[in-house]
């Protein structure tokens, strides 16, 4: 078990790199499985979802290799009978994104129900009615999901909501299929466009990705390819949440203003200056952080991602500031660890209410999910005396090395064994 002991209350200063896009990069290794080839994702961060997820495809006799900031999948030895280990895919939902790949070549994929953080239910009934709309039958057991079908063929879905694993599944699942498939209401988030990318690289025929309507024309066979994924825009904002926090003047490097328009606006709401530079962003302090209110919403509304470091942040916004949540119903876990060091949170259903405080203070506290562990760090980061926080394993699912690139800013931030 390990640790994270943070000082609070050293300035930053300098550049920090962020990183490829976890939320890109799981789906485009999922879809190296279509190309019954050789595949090579590079700039690849070493992150445990990656592990994972490589992990999950060797399971299905897909050789993937991590070397050198590189990783090598070669799908040519599948033979489209194989079952991926449960144990891996109950460890993260992204693992679900197999399914339409599988589905896609093979014509047939049977999978445990996946996990993941414990943030809302997540369900999967979108990704099944995509499958469906496509040609496939769907058998649910005690456990598993199971969809077949002798060819998939194009069609028209309307997704009740736009799901983004469920948007990506059902463009996997399509590029194979016969004829064009249309997605409608689907997620319009950078990580969409990035798979679809990678996927019209490889051979397939995708238009209007990045917007609401989606539509996709068959194609008999796809070929390997080599590809960098986007980086990661929740890295992006969390440093830039850092900086604004700490007061400090830091140049975030991979920070594209485009996919943080929202999180920009915010920012600039609540007083923090910014400069925005094409690959960067640079963030200059405050003078005095200003309440403001943030409502959650599918891309290009808040990301539901940030929606916990900004909360520290706004805990710190002398006045009263409003968070709803829309996208998930159980993302406010971390409001109980902020308010055991000083934060003044009152959460109602979907709603928290914060009113502004002069300071944190460090204690120990617990990363309950990927994104409240950052929210955690954060305060930490300007907390009187030293925080230490626990179950840090859910902030290495979409952290590259945090500690050591906070570290590099100047921040006194430890990881220890247990």
């Amino acid at each position: 078990m390990e640790k994270f002991i943070l000082k609070g209350g050293k300035k930053l200063q300098g550049e920090v790199f962020v990183s490829v896009a976890k939320n890109s990069i799981l789906p485009i290794i999922a879809a190296t499985i279509l190309s019954g080839s050789k595949c090579t994702i590079e700039n690849a961060p070493e992150l445990e979802d990656v592990y994972v997820i490589c992990d999950l495809l060797k399971s299905i006799n897909v050789k993937a290799d991590f070397k050198e900031g590189s990783i090598y999948l070669d799908s040519s030895c599948m033979v489209g009978n194989e079952e991926p280990d449960s144990e891996l895919v109950r460890k993260m939902r992204a693992s679900f994104l197999i399914m339409g790949p599988m589905l896609s070549r093979f014509g047939r994929v049977k999978i445990s129900l996946p996990g993941g953080c414990n943030i809302g239910s997540r369900p999967i009934d979108l990704h099944l009615k995509g499958f469906k709309a496509l040609g496939a039958t769907i058998d649910l057991g005690h456990g598993f999901v199971e969809a077949k079908a002798d060819k998939l063929r194009g069609g028209s879905i309307y997704l009740d909501f736009p799901s983004v694993g469920a948007t990506e599944n059902i463009m996997m699942a399509a590029v194979l299929a016969d004829g064009d498939t249309i997605i409608e209401n689907a997620a319009e988030e950078p990580e969409i466009k990035d798979l679809a990318n990678f996927l019209v690289k490889m051979g397939a025929i995708i238009s209007g990705a990045g917007t609401d309507t989606i539509i996709i024309k068959g194609v008999k066979q796809l070929k390997g390819v080599s590809y960098t994924p986007i980086f990661d825009r929740i890295e992006a904002g969390t440093y830039m949440v850092a900086g604004a926090l700490t007061n400090s003047n830091i140049k975030i490097v991979g920070a594209e203003e485009e996919n943080l328009r929202s999180l920009i606006a915010k920012l600039i709401e609540c007083g923090v200056k910014l400069e925005i530079g094409q690959g960067f962003i640079i963030i200059n302090g405050h003078d005095g952080l200003s309440p403001i209110d943030i409502k959650t919403m599918p891309y290009p509304g808040f990301p539901t991602d940030m929606q916990s470091p900004m909360m520290s942040l706004m805990c710190l916004a002398q006045g009263t500031s409003i968070v709803t949540e829309t996208v998930f119903e159980n993302r406010f876990m971390h409001a109980s660890e902020l308010k055991r060091m000083g934060a003044n949170i009152k959460i109602d259903g979907r709603c928290a209410v914060i009113e502004g405080i002069k300071s944190f203070s460090g204690c120990n506290v617990k990363a309950t999910d990927l994104r409240a562990g950052a929210a955690l760090i954060l305060a930490g980061l300007v907390a009187e005396g030293t925080t230490t926080i626990e179950d840090i394993y859910h902030i290495d699912r979409g952290y590259v090395c945090i500690e050591k690139k906070l570290k590099k800013l100047g921040a006194n931030i430890e990881r220890i064994q247990v």
